[in-house]
């Protein structure tokens, strides 16, 4: 029997926590170790039917949706209750997630809770009725009021890449906007959202408001979400396939989507780009091993210092450290699952034989029971090669020699994917050029990085519909009534 290391969570549903019906549970597996750490609650159809039933009551029942300052009453103290939480779960989150002990100080824990502050001041100072005047256009004089509501049970599902994060931009837009909330989150990372159900109790949330509901189903409670009724949004964060059959699934009752899907961003490397500096923006695929959907996971380099520059890169990807969980400094950790580890070593074989040449890495991490595989970087790659047209989400960087701008924007706007993406340039004007003319929701230039709680987030194509953050983001959770009265 493996030795329990955090305690077994539990669904949280209508304000309370609970058992899955019978106790079920099923084990949380590090990817670090490849060994079970803990036991989270499996729950079953009933227990989203229940969840569901809360968060549609609690909307429909309740002031939630109409009382602003209650809520961001409510609000506050869930922000301050996760604060308070968050070294309690540091390493629960490392150990479940494979982030190291440093990528919780950031992205994977502390600075979403820390981005809250300015979503819950947005709610405060938004317009939420706007007067917009008088008209006549059918004869008689009408004031119009616009007003903003909101739109109603929010179910959103989570992938386990970075779940706190991710959990948290859509469930504090989601509340702050006047919805209710069912959080499904990804099988691997239970704990990443039971954190926010036990920030919530603490806080006092009315019942109903957030509803947690894990499960080793890595589908079903999902589609059962999506094509029920009661739910009027569903936000989506993970594989572009899956968001297919997601919009597939809500349009029999035509519920809104919001998705965040794939990406396979290019990182264009300008010919006047100063080296090695430039070149640095190449570890970006290292962080997290890789497993983020708008990390820039294609370089194009200029075919002049082509070889220059492929050296350059094997050198900083050779000398990459790993292999410490608990470590400050580390960015790469292992992939988040043994299927996971399967995918990305059958995509460096794929590489392998679509002729493409490995100069760094290609192969397992010698790290005992460990999903580590060790930073890649392929030569020679074309982009019609599948290593390049294919999101991989793991530590491989496929490297494209171009001819000259033009033929870069081509190369980086020859995807179906159009999420995130890079230019590195000594000319910050020449620079800015290119970044407008790359279809793709955001693109940062040298070591700018747009990242932040009022940017919006979110791709062009295949990489998603709608926005995460942001005044954009937030608006995904609201309806628009107009009402005529007489002037």
């Amino acid at each position: 029997m493996t030795e329990m290391t955090f305690p077994t969570s539990q669904l949280y549903i209508d304000g309370a926590f609970r058992d899955a019906e019978g106790r079920a549970t099923y084990g949380n597996i590090a990817p670090a170790t490849g060994r079970k750490v803990g036991e989270a609650a499996d729950g079953t159809a009933q227990a989203m039917d229940d969840a569901i039933a809360a968060a549609r009551r609690a909307f429909d029942t309740t002031d939630w949706s109409t009382n602003v300052g209650k809520r961001l009453d409510h609000l506050d103290r869930f922000r301050h209750a996760l604060l308070d939480l968050a070294d309690d779960y540091r390493a629960r989150i490392s150990a479940e997630t494979g982030a190291t002990i440093g990528v919780t100080r950031g992205p994977g824990l502390n600075l979403p809770i820390n981005f809250m502050e300015w979503t819950l001041d947005l709610a405060r100072r938004y317009e939420w009725q706007r007067d917009i005047g008088v008209a006549t256009a059918m004869g008689h004089p009408t004031r119009r009021l616009v007003i903003k509501e909101a739109a109603g049970v929010v179910g959103a599902i989570t992938p386990w890449n970075m779940p706190v994060q991710i959990n948290l931009a859509k469930v504090t837009a989601a509340l702050a906007a006047g919805c209710t909330v069912v959080l499904k989150p990804a099988p691997e990372t239970p704990w990443s959202a039971i954190l926010l159900a036990e920030a919530a109790h603490r806080a006092g949330l009315p019942a109903g408001v957030l509803n947690v509901v894990t499960g080793a189903d890595k589908a079903g409670l999902g589609e059962q979400l999506v094509a029920d009724p009661r739910v009027d949004i569903i936000s989506f964060t993970g594989s572009t396939a899956t968001g297919r059959r997601i919009m597939a699934a809500a349009a029999p009752t035509l519920k809104r989507v919001f998705l965040e899907l794939g990406g396979k961003s290019a990182n264009i490397v300008l010919d006047d780009a100063p080296f090695p500096d430039a070149l640095y923006s190449s570890l970006a695929v290292c962080y997290h091993a890789g497993q983020g959907c708008s990390l820039p996971t294609r370089i194009l380099l200029p075919r002049s210092r082509y070889d220059e520059a492929v050296a350059t890169i094997a050198a900083m990807y050779d000398q990459m450290p790993y292999g410490d969980p608990a470590s400050e400094e580390q960015i790469l950790g292992p992939v988040a699952s043994r299927a996971q580890y399967d995918r990305v070593l059958g995509y460096i074989d794929l590489g392998k034989q679509e002729g493409a040449r490995i100069v760094a890495g290609g192969g397992t991490a010698e790290i005992e029971g460990g999903y580590y595989i060790r930073p890649t970087v392929f030569a020679d790659v074309r982009n019609d090669m599948r290593i390049a047209q294919e999101e991989i989400f793991g530590p491989v960087l496929v490297a494209i020699p171009y001819d000259d701008d033009d033929d870069a924007v081509r190369i980086a706007n020859e995807s179906i994917y159009g999420l995130g993406g890079a230019v590195q340039s000594a000319d910050p004007e020449r620079a800015l050029n290119v970044a407008r003319r790359i279809r793709t929701g955001t693109v940062n230039i040298n070591a700018a990085n747009v990242f932040a709680p009022d940017s919006p987030f979110g791709g062009y194509k295949q990489s998603g519909i709608g926005r995460e953050m942001g005044v954009e983001g937030f608006e995904e959770y609201l309806q628009t009534k107009t009402i005529g009265v007489d002037a």
